[in-house]
């Protein structure tokens, strides 16, 4: 089966060639117009977009509705402060010193109301060791059902308690558990 193809190869391929020239000079003039159309819209003073811009507290002439700072509490720990804006200042002091009406210590803002701020250690000793002896179980397990390599009997019994202990483990072993069961002294 012969196929004979009649046409002019070459007067296709720059009939397409004058058409992609022709549509990169439209675009281009396009583009030249919107060029100078952005420049015009900057000379007469109009943005074609908003612009966010910084203005500082002082220049607008607004208080913050508060104040967060870093600050040290009395053992030399860093501490965040909190200065509010709406408290009654009467003596027509800045209270952004760090120190309280009494000047001893810094002020706390919030529930306590004036009084010093409580500190409270959380121990999660007693929970780390129960998680420590589970996994020694565990590992201890893993080897008994190496060593009994013969009685089958023997091994889904290990693998059964194994099974019971991986369960035990993955709730216990996450930061959630810790928190719950950890014991708070203050």
């Amino acid at each position: 089966m012969a196929m004979q193809v009649n046409g002019n190869y070459e007067h296709s391929r720059t009939d397409y060639a004058e058409r992609v020239k022709e549509k990169q000079a439209a675009e281009r003039a396009k583009e030249a117009k919107e060029a100078e159309k952005a420049t015009e819209e900057k000379k007469s003073g109009r943005l074609s977009e908003p612009q966010d811009e910084y203005i500082s507290s002082e220049k607008s002439g607004k208080k913050p509705t508060g104040l967060y700072r870093v600050g040290q509490d009395e053992n030399g720990n860093r501490k965040i402060f909190f200065d509010d804006p709406k408290a009654d200042h009467a003596d027509g002091k800045d209270d952004r010193s760090g120190e309280g009406e009494d000047g001893k210590g810094p002020k706390v803002s919030g529930d306590n109301q004036g009084k010093p701020a409580e500190k409270c250690v959380t121990n999660t000793d007693k929970v780390d060791r129960e998680i420590k002896k589970l996994k020694e179980k565990k590992q201890q397990l893993e080897q008994q059902i190496q060593s009994a390599s013969g009685d089958e009997k023997k091994i889904r019994e290990l693998e059964k308690k194994l099974a019971q202990i991986e369960n035990e483990l993955s709730q216990k072993d996450n930061d959630t558990y810790r928190r719950q069961n950890a014991s708070v002294s203050e």
